[in-house]
């Protein structure tokens, strides 16, 4: 199947606006700390969470960034209508350069925001029991699952200027390339018409 930037941008963007629902719903659905109620047993507290989707919504929150990232990350390089421009092309342009590694950036950012806080409710969840009798149950940090869901939503918007930038960068690249090939069809040495002619000779 072949893909036109428009289909590539629209992929990006969707992808990205899941992981930031995703990503949302992961917070809002995430127990404060503090509001399970331990059950104090021998030496030991045995925490008893509510039900808790936040996991599962932030994993898919995260898996979605990945894929807005490969989605945008292939984008800039795709050989659309079957032409493909060397890399070093694209990375003449400052512009381009400077959105690229910020896109990058803001997903590594993003992805850490993401799966540090899922990984650790996880934790909380299996790991329950705790010898510390004055424990309060913790849950993950709150804010880090709605921090990564607004930096991933940024992320899949850098990718889609990188892939504006490319794109003009692209289309430059081609102009330039079929003025030179112009050009040397258009030059022509004088000795290709001079070969076949009488050498003359003066009196």
């Amino acid at each position: 199947m072949k893909f036109t930037t428009k289909q590539m941008s629209l992929i990006v963007a969707i992808f990205g606006l899941l992981s930031f629902i995703f990503g949302v719903l992961a917070e809002n659905k995430k127990p404060a700390m503090g509001n399970p109620k331990p059950i104090t047993g021998k030496n030991v507290v045995i925490c008893k969470y509510p039900s808790d989707p936040s996991v599962v919504l932030g994993f898919l929150s995260f898996a979605f960034l990945v894929a807005s990232t490969v989605a945008g990350f292939l984008s800039l390089f795709y050989p659309y209508k079957g032409k493909s421009i060397p890399q070093a092309a694209l990375f003449r342009s400052t512009s381009f350069l400077v959105f690229f590694n910020i896109a990058l950036g803001t997903a590594g950012l993003a992805g850490t925001l993401l799966l540090w806080p899922t990984i650790t409710e996880q934790l909380h969840l299996k790991r329950n029991v705790h010898h510390d009798l004055e424990t309060k149950c913790p849950t993950a940090k709150t804010g880090l699952l709605g921090g990564g869901a607004f930096v991933s939503l940024d992320s899949s918007l850098f990718w889609l200027v990188s892939l504006m930038l490319a794109d003009n960068a692209r289309e430059d690249y081609f102009e330039e390339v079929e003025v030179d090939g112009k050009a040397g069809r258009d030059h022509v040495p004088a000795t290709d018409y001079d070969a076949d002619e009488p050498i003359k000779h003066s009196a």
